[in-house]
């Protein structure tokens, strides 16, 4: 490419719970020096706040205006991952735990709480070059980004990952309760009213069961340089 820069492009990864959309965002941002951003961390770092504070998570109206009072930011560590702070205070470990990820999908299920997330969200892509993932990013957050990917697993390739990724963490989980988990929260993820998860027409789809994960992000990462070698030659 004579004479020309490539251009930043936005690139939205969506998938279940424990299809390694965390894993291969970071990588892909790192690759590309592009912000990875972790909109499931918002979720969950109010379902965090909430649990703490003794609201019940079925409580839309109390989630809701806990969520407009909340000063929730991201903000990447020296290892390319994101941390996660909710009025200031460091919870990155606390979103991660079993309680959280129980409880997550009915709080992200609030479509008001929903709409208040996806503003912030579509804020912090406006500029483009950031790596987005979470449920609805391809569909609903920025249904116009450059590279769309729908990255899936088997249920039990998730749940074995999510339980090393625990373990890992010093939480004591089994992989039965986790694959028990997963399928309950996959079902409310695709069958609710706002923003279900689902498989964009126009998203690159990536089965990602037994695939390594350098394997996964050179798909991506392929897929974004392509975005990028398009819109220079059309800018």
């Amino acid at each position: 490419m004579t004479g020309k820069t490539r251009r930043s492009v936005c690139i939205a990864i969506d998938g279940p719970a424990g299809a390694g959309k965390s894993t291969v965002a970071r990588e892909v941002a790192r690759t590309l020096g592009y912000t990875y951003i972790d909109t499931g961390a918002m979720y969950r770092a109010l379902t965090y706040k909430a649990l703490a504070s003794g609201l019940d998570v079925g409580d839309a109206p109390a989630i809701t205006s806990l969520a407009r009072s909340l000063d929730i930011s991201l903000k990447p560590d020296s290892n390319g991952s994101v941390r996660v702070f909710v009025d200031g205070i460091d919870v990155t470990r606390e979103v991660r735990s079993p309680e959280v990820n129980m409880m997550v999908s009915p709080v992200a299920a609030i479509p008001e709480v929903r709409a208040l997330m996806v503003e912030k969200q579509r804020a912090m892509a406006t500029a483009g070059g950031v790596v987005m993932e979470g449920r609805d990013i391809t569909t609903v957050v920025i249904p116009d980004a450059e590279v769309k990917v729908y990255l899936d697993a088997s249920p039990e390739e998730r749940a074995r990952r999510r339980v090393r990724e625990l373990r890992s963490s010093g939480y004591a989980v089994s992989v039965d309760e986790t694959l028990e988990e997963i399928k309950n929260r996959d079902a409310i993820d695709s069958q609710r009213e706002c923003s279900p998860l689902t498989k964009g027409e126009d998203a690159f789809v990536l089965d990602t069961t037994g695939m390594p994960v350098e394997s996964v992000v050179a798909h991506v990462v392929g897929l974004a340089r392509k975005a990028q070698e398009m819109r220079c030659t059309t800018t």
